[in-house]
C-alpha cells in the first residue's frame, strides 16, 4: 500500500493507551509512520520504546498553545501528515445532578475542544496531501444514556463537527469520518464493569460481546487510507450492531414460543 521511501505519516492523539495504542500499532503495520500523541509523558514514552516509525510527542489536545507546539513539531519531523485521528477523550460518568461546570468543562475539553483544536492545526497540512481526518465519538453520541449528560453530548457534538467538518473540506480533497465505538473491552472498562453491567450489555448487543480495541482500529485505519477514497461525512458505529436495535428488550429478539 505504500512507498516505504516515503511513507504516509499519520498523527494519533490519545496513542499512549487502547484504541489509540491499538490504532498507531496497525498503522505501522501498513507501513505509516505515527506520531503519538498524549498528555501521559510516562506511559506514552513507555509504549512508544521500540515501535520503529512512531515518534511521541506530549501535547494536552485541550490547550491550544500545546496543540500549535506539536503541530510545528510534527511537521518539523516528518515534513508531511496524511491522516489526523482525533481519538484522545475523557470519561466522567455521573448523575446530571452531581455535574457541574467545572465536570462538564473538563469532558468538553478534551473530547470536544481538543478535536476542534487539533483539526485546527493540521487542517493546511492535511490539505497538501488531500488527507483524512477520523473523529473518535462513541454510541453515546448516537445514543442518549443515564450518566452521561457531558460525555454523551460531547460525542454527539464530535459527531456533528465531523459533518461541518466534511462539507468544508471537501473541496480540498480532505475526507473527515467519524467512528462512533461501543462497549470496548479495554482494561479500564473491565475494571469497572460489574459481572451484572458486563452480562447486561452482552445482552443488549447483537454480536453478545463486547468490541476488541484492534477491531475498533481496523475501521479508523480503514477510512484514514486511500480505500475510502470516496467517503467522507460519514459516522460508522462499531458497535457490534448496539445502536442499531435501540431499546428494544433482548427477550423479544428471540423467536416466541407458540
Amino acid at each position: 500500500m505504500t512507498n516505504s521511501s516515503n511513507p504516509p505519516v499519520a498523527v494519533v492523539t490519545g496513542a499512549a493507551r487502547g484504541i489509540g495504542l491499538a490504532t498507531t500499532q496497525l498503522l505501522l503495520e501498513d507501513g505509516w509512520h505515527v506520531a503519538m500523541i498524549d498528555r501521559d509523558e510516562p506511559e506514552l514514552m513507555k509504549v512508544s520504546n521500540g515501535l520503529t516509525g512512531a515518534r511521541p510527542f506530549v501535547c494536552d489536545v485541550s490547550v491550544p498553545e500545546d496543540v500549535d507546539q506539536m503541530a510545528r513539531q510534527v511537521l518539523a519531523w516528518s515534513g508531511r501528515i496524511d491522516a489526523l485521528v482525533n481519538n484522545a477523550g475523557v470519561a466522567d460518568f455521573g448523575p446530571m445532578a452531581d455535574t457541574d461546570f467545572k465536570r462538564w468543562r473538563t469532558v468538553m475539553e478534551t473530547n470536544l475542544d481538543g478535536v476542534f483544536l487539533c483539526s485546527q492545526a493540521l487542517i493546511p497540512a492535511l490539505k497538501q496531501t488531500h488527507g483524512a481526518i477520523v473523529n473518535i465519538a462513541s454510541i453515546s453520541g448516537l445514543r442518549a444514556s443515564t450518566l452521561r449528560v457531558a460525555y454523551g453530548t460531547s460525542k454527539a457534538a464530535v459527531i456533528h463537527l465531523t459533518k461541518q467538518q466534511a462539507a468544508e473540506l471537501g473541496e480540498h480533497n480532505v475526507r473527515v469520518n467519524c467512528v462512533a465505538p461501543g462497549p470496548v473491552r479495554t482494561k479500564l472498562a473491565i475494571a469497572v464493569h460489574s459481572p451484572e453491567i458486563i452480562a447486561a450489555y452482552h445482552d443488549a448487543i447483537p454480536l453478545n460481546r463486547y468490541g476488541a480495541e484492534h477491531e475498533i482500529a481496523q475501521a479508523i485505519v480503514f477510512l484514514a487510507s486511500p480505500k475510502a477514497s470516496y467517503i467522507t461525512g460519514q459516522v460508522l458505529a462499531a458497535d457490534g450492531g448496539f445502536e442499531s436495535t435501540g431499546v428494544g428488550l433482548p427477550a423479544l429478539r428471540t423467536k416466541l414460543d407458540k
